[in-house]
């Protein structure tokens, strides 16, 4: 298990916590009716099927909830430990922040949770033992989602088998602990993923892979920066080592070069043009197996971002960005923008 990194003083610590509870992502339609679920969870083959693509194509939770060997290729998770949970090691945190075991073990997982405490903790932030989850715990995201699919996703991580793995507790600094509040409940009936228009089928799966919480730069006080959606420049810092996140409009300092064949080979290899490696915190480990038509209603989805002028290259050496307050490569060619 890995060691937990030593607690932070605001402004850094306070920076994800705020991007991650505002969130920046585009969302799906607003619910249409209530169709509530219905809980114990029937256990479908059609629920074990969605779920299992779900969690490991597109919401990615067991990249927080296994311990990763980033050092392998691919960073993968340690034999044996998918679902067991870490300490997560990402640097700048408000303390130490834990990914609960969520495996059927009993004695140190999820095993006696029930579907409702883990319905709960996806759309509320509310943990079992009733206290308010850090939200790095994208549950902003996952209320967003269909009911069926929220069922899916419970239905397959109850299946998870059991990993033996004891966790700490996630201890944050008092500011930060005294200022989490669980969301209210979530209204049932949240509609399924619209099929048949990939733009808004792209949103979804981009709300749900959580992809605002990178690509979107905050200020000092941690709100995302207005005008700045999916621009990049958030750096993450950790084992991975440290990478600014990509500026994912069509602007000319973007990617408008990614046309569709372009986008689904590097989400399939992690490589841009066949030779640039992805850091391994953009998880094309888990992107890689969405199915052909959701990469390119993601695409489709990406291609209607609005254009921000915002230069980010990791290859480059890292220098401070007036635009975005941050340091990554390229920052010095950025002008700060207009005041009012």
């Amino acid at each position: 298990m890995r060691k937990a990194h030593n607690m932070r003083q605001p402004h850094s610590s306070v920076l994800l916590f705020i991007i991650a509870l505002a969130g920046c992502g585009s969302k799906p339609p607003a619910a249409v009716g209530p169709r509530p679920l219905s809980f114990p969870l029937e256990k479908t083959a059609a629920r074990m099927e969605r779920g299992n693509y779900l969690v490991n194509s597109v919401v990615a939770c067991l990249d927080c909830h296994s311990e990763i060997q980033w050092k392998q290729p691919d960073a993968p998770p340690k034999p044996g430990m998918s679902g067991g949970g870490q300490v997560f090691p990402l640097e700048g945190l408000p303390g130490k922040v834990v990914a609960s075991n969520i495996s059927s073990d009993k004695e140190t997982g999820a095993g006696n949770w029930s579907d409702e405490d883990f319905y709960k903790a996806m759309t509320q932030g509310i943990g079992k033992d009733g206290r308010t989850l850090f939200p790095l715990m994208p549950y902003m995201h996952l209320r967003e989602l269909s009911d069926e699919d929220l069922a899916s996703i419970i239905v397959y991580i109850r299946s998870i088998p059991p990993v033996h793995n004891a966790l700490p507790k996630t201890e944050l600094i008092e500011p930060v602990k005294q200022s989490l509040k669980p969301l209210p409940p979530k209204t049932p009936g949240a509609p399924a993923p619209d099929l048949a228009d990939p733009v808004k089928l792209g949103a979804y799966l981009a709300n749900a892979a959580g992809c605002g919480d990178c690509h979107t730069p905050s200020n000092p006080q941690g709100m995302p920066l207005a005008g700045m959606d999916f621009a990049g420049g958030f750096v993450l810092k950790g084992p991975w080592g440290a990478a600014a996140a990509a500026n994912l409009t069509p602007d000319p300092s973007g990617i408008p070069y990614y046309d569709e064949a372009m986008f689904l080979e590097t989400m399939r290899t992690g490589k841009v043009k066949g030779a640039r490696k992805l850091n391994a915190i953009m998880p094309v480990r888990f992107y890689r197996n969405m199915t052909e038509p959701d990469l390119r209603a993601l695409y489709a989805w990406v291609r209607t971002l609005k254009p921000v002028s915002h230069r980010v290259d990791n290859t480059e050496k890292a220098t401070p960005c007036k635009l975005c307050g941050q340091r990554h490569g390229l920052g010095g060619m950025n002008r700060a923008a207009p005041k009012g």
